[in-house]
């Protein structure tokens, strides 16, 4: 499970629509009180910040529709309480751009 902390526009597709899918999984864990990786570290990071993950998931939308995908699994925005951003990291947004160049993925990192 990973949701990244690196603008969207920069990851290429395998990763915008990956994140998207697990964003939604963590969503449902958060939410609906799920057993499922509820001690992931993933998970732990975002526990009280549904306004951030909400904001995260928006701006994984807008990259999408830029890039000419359909989206048709929208969060319930009034759902969305607590921080409104994220400054837990599992990996430093810096970390993160090295182990993207590691996957020598399409990724603009």
């Amino acid at each position: 499970m990973r949701i990244w902390d690196i603008h969207p526009k920069k990851l290429c597709r395998n990763h915008l629509l990956g994140e998207h899918r697990e964003l939604h999984g963590l969503w449902n864990i958060l939410v609906e009180k799920k057993k499922g990786y509820s001690n992931h570290p993933e998970t732990k990071r975002w526990k009280g910040k549904l306004k951030a993950l909400y904001a995260r998931h928006q701006s994984l939308v807008c990259q999408m529709k830029e890039r000419g995908y359909n989206h048709t699994s929208p969060l319930k925005g009034s759902l969305a309480k607590g921080l409104s951003k994220q400054t837990d990291y599992i990996n430093l947004p810096c970390e993160q751009v090295k182990i993207l160049r590691r996957k020598k993925c399409n990724c603009e990192v």
